[in-house]
């Protein structure tokens, strides 16, 4: 049995997201020379992942002769917030309170930290510190 496509981004995905963010729109060959730059890249695996990520809804893409040419569908702040999201339903039930009391629990936060994230919140909430 085949296994559920994921709706937030795998790391490969993220990859390519992450070009095409920065490029605004590029072709198969332009993904795969810069995904290349770092490591070896072949341009069938590029074109089955942006075929993902059009069907994810990440990607749109128009035709230019007989190259594809890619652009995201969806910003990378909103990538962000859907991961987010996953990220927060999936290991702490939804709740945003447990993921910071995690943080917190783990020490994966300093005192600094906490207390600048603190001020964030309340100038959200419109409170003065």
């Amino acid at each position: 049995m085949a296994r559920k496509a994921s709706k937030t981004l795998t790391e490969a995905e993220q990859r390519i997201m992450k070009i095409l963010w920065r490029l605004k729109e590029a072709s198969v060959r332009d993904v795969a020379n810069e995904l290349s730059k770092d490591k070896a890249t072949a341009y069938n695996t590029v074109l089955t992942i942006l075929g993902i990520l059009h069907r994810k809804k990440y990607v749109k893409f128009r035709r230019n002769g007989r190259a594809h040419v890619y652009r995201p569908a969806v910003s990378q702040a909103s990538a962000q917030h859907e991961a987010f999201d996953h990220l927060i339903t999936r290991f702490f039930g939804g709740s945003k309170n447990a993921f910071a009391q995690y943080l917190i629990d783990e020490e994966k936060i300093d005192a600094n930290e906490l207390n600048r994230l603190k001020a964030l919140a309340q100038k959200a909430k419109g409170i003065k510190p």
